[in-house]
């Protein structure tokens, strides 16, 4: 029997759940069906939001040739057959699954028909195409971040699943309880609807009580509010914030338990700059270095690279310096306060001076557009490592 995810796939654009970002009137993805044209473009999200459903739809309402390949799974030859094939019908749409792990050789073979029109490729990911995709392909195709469902979309698309179900008595408490458990992920919640049916009695009643018995896991990252998941975050974010060890590490493990590990790199790298900045230059790096650990092992072994550099950045001395002061120089220059660069640091001036050559390495010589002569947008925080920079920079300006 056809598994009820499969049945429910859908065939045109207007039946995707959610991403009303780029399905919809005058939304970017519904447009290039109804003009009939498609560009090669990627789309990354996380599993269960409906990346292959959106490529399904768009291949099925343009009814182009179209291939279905696997970057991990499919080899050379596979490529070969679909670039043959393309040649043959003049055009290919290439679905490509798992893109982020698509090797050199392979790329190399796909590039020029890409850049030629030939293939037109769709590619599918769990991992942030900046991050994982090779740049050759990158700058070759759009890119389209497919977001998170909504409990609300969920409890929509199971809705519709149940139109599919014979004789289903489920009530919308039960539905919505289904959508919390499944964190986002349709399939996820799909999949848990569809072994609830098949587990009732002759009645074909599904309440919380038969869903908790199948599914065990705990409902504590999203509220009815659809807030959770955000209020995690920040609460997440606050706590390390606030070098309150403890509660930075009991808001990593809510994460960690619900898998989020996309959320925990993000906000992980922006606390890094953001809080803790020049008062620890140096936990930058070690955040990336975490995240490469973390990625390289995977779960579950993946919490203790992560543990460890969560524990630090809460422990670690804390300053927005830096976070304030580029701030402060983009409101500058989105209200117009900008001015022409100095005639003597433009690249034709005879009358640069080069710091190099002299003393400390360090002249005076004004850097600043003329109206903003003396602005001050960075202020420094009293840490150790600020104040030794900031001891270092006044010196070397004496009396200027």
């Amino acid at each position: 029997m056809e598994l009820l995810s499969n049945s429910l796939r859908p065939t045109k654009l207007e039946d995707i759940i959610g991403q009303e970002h780029l399905i919809g009137p005058n939304k970017v993805l519904s447009n290039m069906v109804r003009n009939n044209k498609i560009f090669s473009f990627i789309l990354y999200g996380k599993p269960g939001t409906g990346k292959t459903s959106i490529a399904n739809a768009i291949v099925n309402e343009l009814n182009r040739p179209h291939r279905f390949l696997n970057a991990t799974i499919n080899n050379k030859k596979d490529f070969d057959i679909v670039i043959e094939e393309a040649k043959m019908a003049g055009e290919m749409i290439l679905i490509m699954d798992e893109i982020h792990r698509l090797n050199k050789d392979k790329q190399d073979l796909l590039l020029p028909y890409i850049e030629n029109g030939l293939i037109i490729l769709i590619g599918l990911t769990t991992s942030n195409p900046y991050h994982k995709i090779n740049p050759a392909i990158r700058s070759r195709v759009q890119i389209f971040e497919v977001h998170d469902l909504t409990s609300k979309d969920i409890v929509k698309g199971l809705k519709k699943a149940c139109e599919h179900l014979e004789d289903i008595q489920i009530d919308q408490e039960s539905l919505e309880y289904i959508a919390q458990i499944s964190s986002g992920d349709f399939r996820s919640a799909i999949n848990t609807l569809e072994v609830c049916y098949y587990s009732t009695s002759e009645d074909k009643k599904v309440d919380i009580n038969l869903i908790k018995s199948i599914n065990s896991k705990p409902v504590f990252f999203h509220d009815k509010n659809e807030d959770g998941h955000y209020d995690v975050l920040s609460a997440f974010q606050k706590s390390i914030r606030g070098s309150d060890v403890d509660a930075s590490l009991h808001y990593l493990a809510r994460l960690l338990e619900a898998g989020d590990l996309d959320s925990i790199y993000r906000r992980m790298s922006v606390i890094a700059y953001e809080d803790i900045g020049l008062a620890n230059p140096s936990i930058g790096p070690k955040v990336m270095a975490a995240i490469h650990a973390a990625e390289l092992v995977g779960l579950p072994e993946a919490v203790i690279p992560l543990g460890t550099v969560i524990t630090e950045m809460a422990l670690s001395p804390k300053s927005n310096s830096a976070y304030l002061a580029i701030n402060a120089a983009l409101n500058d220059i989105r209200s117009g306060n900008t001015g022409n660069v100095p005639n003597h640091i433009k690249t034709s001036s005879t009358t640069y001076k080069y710091p190099h050559d002299y003393k400390n390495d360090w002249v005076f010589q004004e850097y600043l557009p003329e109206n903003l002569k003396g602005k001050k947008y960075y202020q420094a925080k009293n840490n150790k490592y600020e104040a030794n920079i900031n001891k270092l920079y006044n010196e070397m300006k004496g009396g200027h």
